[in-house]
């Protein structure tokens, strides 16, 4: 199967430079051998109003729609936000992405996710973009909590949850928080799971199972090349690897719109 990355963004970033240009983007994937990618629009979790953010990553990945699919930001707290999520539907968007710590909290994320089960569309949470020990001081937003992602696990029972950017404790807080069926509901990225020596990786593999993460990168903001790192140095597990790195988010999907 074609490698997918489940976490990556173009666009600028308010904080740092990064180099956020689509074809930048795809210069790495072809480098990389990575297919297909899952695409947000960096600056958009800080839009009061992530609408026309939305607008420009329609434009921006139009010229490369056959190996980048937009997945627009959603700001439930918003009139009219289920008419966004009915454009990512109709746009054949992958998923959608929520950010309850800047727009509207927790029971707003809720009623979108819900309704976003209902469009058949998996919703993308971010536990963090920068590590609190790189932040700008001026970045002072709360980050997306383990009891976050059990409430909308809880609150919206048919939303499927791949929650990227996050490290072992917090895969560890939600998932053993969960029921076995809430639990499968859910994916994880691996940009920020650590690799050898501490082998974080290796050990969620063995206690989550590794039917339930999946390969993200998290460019712009981290070196992709850390990610196949990872994978690389898995002892002997050739086959964990692969799952993660297609099949795992393939079979996920599996019924629901997918590109």
């Amino acid at each position: 199967m074609p490698v997918t990355d489940a976490a990556t963004f173009v666009g600028g970033y308010p904080f740092r430079h990064v180099d956020g240009r689509p074809d930048r983007l795809l210069r790495q994937m072809d480098r990389l051998r990575i297919e297909r990618a899952w695409v947000g629009h960096l600056p958009s979790f800080l839009y009061k109003d992530p609408g026309p953010g939305n607008a420009a990553l329609g434009r921006l990945v139009a010229p490369h729609r056959d190996r980048m699919f937009p997945v627009p930001t959603i700001h439930p707290a918003l009139p009219h936000w289920e008419d966004d999520l009915l454009r990512a539907r109709d746009a054949r968007s992958p998923a959608i992405r929520l950010y309850p710590q800047h727009h509207g909290g927790r029971d707003a994320a809720a009623a979108a996710a819900r309704k976003a089960a209902e469009l058949k569309l998996p919703v993308v949470l971010t536990m963090r973009h920068e590590d609190v020990r790189q932040r700008h001081p001026l970045d002072v937003a709360a980050e997306l909590t383990a009891a976050d992602v059990r409430f909308l696990a809880r609150r919206a029972p048919g939303a499927k949850l791949l929650v990227t950017q996050v490290d072992r404790g917090f895969v560890e807080e939600v998932h053993f928080g969960l029921t076995p069926a809430e639990a499968a509901r859910l994916l994880w990225d691996i940009s920020c799971i650590w690799g050898p020596p501490e082998d974080h990786l290796a050990l969620l593999l063995e206690t989550v199972g590794a039917e339930r993460f999946c390969f993200g990168t998290g460019m712009p903001l981290r070196i992709p090349d850390a990610v196949f790192a990872k994978l690389d140095l898995l002892d002997g597990d050739g086959e964990a690897a692969r799952a993660i790195l297609s099949e795992n988010l393939e079979g996920w999907c599996r019924g629901w719109q997918t590109t």
